[in-house]
């Protein structure tokens, strides 16, 4: 998860002096999808302000699985920025190409085949255990 998300926190920019309660939610939010913060390889500002009374910034981030090869090493390109303000940021992840074996098999509709496996599948539905289940919350719980 990557972009823009213009909050100015002490949390991945040590020049600015506050905490912002946005950054807790964002924070939130990617804990939630097992993200973490990403470093990048070179520690510089992603905003930098046309106006001289506003500091340089850091608020384009990348967030990642801390297990990828690739967390704690995207770039950021100040170079890049051409008339916008914001650097691009810039992140390789392999994708590997990966062959995985199918197989397409098709029941005839009304044929004798199609009444067999329905009613296996009925049986296999009908065998199954619901004892447990006591509300649609126990059952979201099974799942």
């Amino acid at each position: 998860m990557t972009g823009d998300f213009n909050i100015r926190d002490n949390s991945w920019d040590l020049l600015f002096p506050h905490h912002s309660s946005h950054s807790s939610i964002l924070i939130n939010i990617t804990d939630s999808l097992n993200l973490c913060i990403s470093k990048p390889t070179n520690q510089i500002f992603t905003r930098y302000s046309d106006n001289q009374n506003n500091l340089n910034s850091v608020i384009n981030l990348v967030f990642l699985w801390p297990t990828l090869s690739e967390f704690d090493n995207h770039m950021i390109h100040p170079k890049w920025r051409l008339i916008l303000d914001h650097t691009l940021l810039t992140v390789n992840i392999a994708i590997f190409e990966k062959h995985i074996q199918t197989k397409t098999h098709t029941i005839v509709k009304n044929s004798e085949e199609e009444k067999n496996f329905l009613a296996k599948l009925i049986n296999s539905i009908k065998s199954l255990n619901t004892d447990h289940i006591s509300s649609k919350e126990s059952l979201e719980q099974v799942v």
